[in-house]
């Protein structure tokens, strides 16, 4: 199961998270639509994640992953074959819908609500390895690119989606629900206490592993802390996933192709930091860590902002990538590991639509400051400095007490 996540997030990764940024250039310049407006495409992939995630954690408590996960990728493709089809701007923005809600529901809230319900004492490396699949997808964007250079970005969009369909639909039948339903047990878990266990009903006061319910989450500061340092975080994901390439291009004269270079070296780094956070993850204070690499991502962002030449774009892929990689699957081990599984998809469906403000805010605010002064400097700067504020959110986040019963 991990391996199949790896692989779809893999897919989503090379065709979508970091290529569609190679997509709005080449939009842009192709069709002289404005900086706003396709990055309002961008913000609709949010948006539809906000909307629908309560309900997809509300789905995956009671049903599981795995159907979800079936559709997704199906839907996935077929928004890569609108794609192809397109020649207004709503037309774009219909398309984006499509894959927007494919993505949705095959991303990595689904599958690591999958992986969750199977692992705990390895939990933050298996988590890890799925988002290996997110970052090694990175590395393939110059493909994309290439794609579009020598085959148009019709004919690129239109390979996608059948290539992620023919792949991606046979991983999704490797998912299935809980070890409980298949006679297994949680990983680090012994198979005769948690026999035990079942035959208890557990409380608040007699269990140091209780699991709380969405509402209760809600309850407590550290559900919103670290909502609002992921949310913070996208901020500089997201923008940099739409608008880095175009950046590169307007700033520093780089084609398309030269640009998706610097996001290939990006993608290596964030490897690293998968990698690292895989050996690491279930024996540091994953809050910590997501604060310093806060920092990291506020100052990669501000040297790819003022970058003068390679050295400094280096510098940024070097330091934006390996926090996204470290950072980015420590998100959701972090809530299981604080609020148990027992309502996991609700309260990560709940956590996404915090989160989504800064997936929308980010591509919007660097857009719509883009078309206002003509480059992405003043958008790009604004963004790392509350991007930097985030390392206050992940270190005041402290593990939360169980509610008291009576």
């Amino acid at each position: 199961m991990v391996g199949a996540a790896a692989g779809i997030q893999f897919i989503q990764a090379m065709m979508l998270h970091q290529a569609f940024g190679a997509y709005l250039s080449v939009l842009i310049e192709e069709k002289g639509w404005s900086k706003t407006s396709v990055s309002g495409a961008s913000a609709l992939q949010s948006m539809e994640a906000a909307l629908i995630g309560p309900l997809l954690g509300w789905f995956i408590d009671r049903f599981g992953s795995q159907w979800l996960i079936k559709i997704g990728i199906v839907l996935f493709g077929i928004g890569f074959i609108c794609l192809s089809q397109i020649d207004t701007l709503a037309g774009l923005y219909g398309a984006v819908v499509v894959i927007a809600i494919g993505s949705s529901m095959c991303g990595y809230f689904p599958l690591n609500c999958a992986i969750i319900q199977w692992f705990e004492k390895k939990r933050a490396r298996a988590i890890s390895m799925v988002g290996l699949g997110l970052a090694l997808g990175g590395i393939f964007v110059p493909l994309v690119a290439w794609g579009m250079e020598q085959f148009g970005w019709r004919t690129t969009a239109l390979a996608c989606g059948v290539l992620a369909i023919l792949v991606g639909f046979p991983l999704s039948m490797i998912f299935r629900r809980r070890p409980e339903d298949h006679g297994d047990v949680v990983d680090g878990h012994d198979p005769a206490a948690s026999a035990n266990a079942q035959a208890h009903e557990l409380t608040a006061n007699d269990d140091p592993g209780y699991e709380f319910s969405a509402r209760e989450a809600l309850r407590t500061s550290s559900f919103w802390l670290v909502s609002a340092g992921h949310g913070l975080a996208l901020l500089v994901v997201s923008a940099v996933n739409t608008h880095a390439i175009n950046h590169m291009r307007i700033s520093l004269s780089y084609t398309v192709a030269q640009a998706s270079f610097f996001i290939t070296l990006m993608t290596l780094a964030q490897v690293a930091g998968v990698l690292t956070g895989g050996v690491i993850g279930d024996k540091v204070n994953k809050t910590r860590v997501s604060a310093l690499c806060m920092l990291m991502h506020a100052s990669g962002l501000l040297m790819l902002t003022y970058a003068t030449d390679s050295v400094w774009l280096v510098g940024f892929a070097l330091l934006h990538g390996f926090a996204w990689g470290l950072r980015g699957p420590f998100m959701q081990a972090i809530r299981a590991d604080y609020f148990g599984r027992r309502s996991i998809g609700m309260i990560l469906g709940l956590s996404a639509v915090i989160a989504a403000i800064g997936q929308v805010l980010g591509p919007m605010l660097a857009g719509f400051l883009g078309d206002i002064t003509g480059d992405y400097l003043l958008g790009f700067t604004v963004l790392a400095l509350l991007a930097g504020t985030g390392f206050l959110s992940f270190w005041l986040a402290k593990p939360p007490l169980p509610p008291a019963h009576t």
